[in-house]
């Protein structure tokens, strides 16, 4: 059981939290039927994500055995056969399908399903597929995002939109960058799309995507009703993107952002002190 729930890779979860951007933002987290709605949509996003992460693991069980991280997980490691995760995967489709239809707006459970169908094209084809690679993550988190807004019922603005798409695509660069360092000659028997970028080509996007994730975040900060206040916010998020940036040449961390979280405690204080700041500012009105 401990081996099929780490095949879940519930590590990984934490970027479902990206569901509750809507309701956080918009000053309506106190609202009880809008948090439950939301807690059920993103319950329905990790088991979906779940579903992802066994099929991509299923498709990769031999690439993932040359992998020095990758091959202590369930699969490559032998811990989970492959007829169990599959079985397990089927079981998890079924669940998040009946749930969002059943309890759920039509809507949530189309985005659901486009994020499966999505996610399955990747794992055959598209993760191989230049730029196109990064991009289908991004669209991820574009739609963890509007399903968020779609259950509470909260529009969301549009810079806080391009924010989440900016800052998506920053981590799966990096993420990139990360496996590029850390597999340096491998890489390619690895994951066969390495072969098509380099550390350079990842940088010379990245001097593009990291100011536009600052200006971004800064037209946002302007057009919001505690603007004044909400600009004092800016210096932390840029900390985070030179911290993270640091964290990936210095350290190599950033292959997977859930151990940035874990293993690096500047980068966290600063995550926790942003996340006071723009509580504190939304819903005490200062």
């Amino acid at each position: 059981m401990a081996a099929l729930l780490e095949l879940m890779r519930p590590k990984q979860w934490i970027k479902n939290f990206f569901v509750f951007a809507a309701v956080i933002f918009s000053g309506k987290f106190l609202n009880i039927n809008a948090v439950v709605s939301n807690m059920l949509t993103f319950i329905l996003f990790c088991i979906t994500s779940s579903i992802v992460y066994i099929l991509n693991d299923i498709v990769d069980i031999e690439k993932d055995k040359c992998h020095p991280e990758k091959k202590k997980r369930p699969l490559p490691s032998g811990r989970v056969s492959k007829k169990s995760a599959i079985i397990l995967d089927i079981i998890l489709f079924v669940l998040v399908s009946f749930i969002s239809y059943r309890f759920m707006d039509i809507a949530i459970f189309s985005i659901i399903l486009i994020y499966i169908i999505i996610n399955i094209m990747y794992s055959f084809k598209l993760k191989n597929v230049v730029i196109i690679d990064v991009m289908i993550i991004t669209f991820g988190f574009m739609l963890r995002v509007e399903s968020g807004s779609i259950a509470t019922g909260v529009s969301v603005s549009p810079w806080l939109f391009l924010c989440t798409v900016l800052l998506s695509l920053f981590l799966a660069l990096n993420k990139r960058k990360s496996e590029i360092l850390t597999l340096k000659d491998k890489s390619a028997s690895h994951r066969k799309i390495l072969e098509e970028y380099s550390v350079n080509n990842i940088d010379k996007m990245l001097t593009i995507v990291n100011p536009s994730i600052l200006m971004a975040y800064c037209l946002y900060t302007f057009s919001s009703i505690q603007s004044r206040t909400m600009m004092l916010t800016i210096p932390f998020v840029l900390y985070g993107i030179f911290r993270y940036e640091y964290l990936i040449d210095k350290k190599n961390l950033g292959g997977r952002p859930e151990d940035v979280f874990a293993k690096d405690k500047p980068f966290l204080i600063d995550i926790i002190i942003w996340i006071i700041s723009v509580v504190a500012i939304i819903y005490l009105k200062l």
